[in-house]
């Protein structure tokens, strides 16, 4: 497996195993966008799993090592109202490694963002401080 994987091809178990190998050899960041869940609001989980996070991956090229997505199903009580829609977790060598893609393709990557929510994402980065 290696980064030009497609991301449908990597398993839980091979993507642990990436951020691990990676981890050991350099520092690792997450980056977290949360996309909250507000009454009334839309969001096409299918085109974000599908479309914008290939797209994301695509534009981000080698800074993102892997991603995860999240779709929020409940809060800390089984069937109490999820505090999230969504979720993704990009995984990146570093700091600077993202944010110069960013800078080089960010504008593609959010003007995707109306095609699937009508919602402002929270962004954390955040060390992997024990993968």
């Amino acid at each position: 497996m290696n980064r030009k994987t497609p991301r449908n091809q990597v398993n839980g178990a091979e993507r642990s195993s990436i951020i691990r190998i990676v981890y050991e050899e350099s520092a690792v960041i997450k980056v977290s966008v949360m996309y909250p869940a507000t009454e009334g609001a839309i969001f096409d989980h299918d085109y974000y799993r599908d479309v914008h996070m290939p797209l994301a991956q695509e534009k981000l090229g080698a800074a993102c090592i892997c991603y995860e997505v999240d779709k929020g199903i409940s809060g800390a009580q089984p069937g109490s109202a999820a505090p999230y829609v969504a979720m993704c977790h990009l995984f990146c060598e570093s700091v600077e490694a993202f944010a110069a893609a960013m800078a080089a393709h960010g504008t593609d990557i959010a003007a995707d963002i109306i095609n699937f929510t009508d919602l402002t994402p929270l962004i954390q980065i955040s060390e992997i401080v024990e993968p």
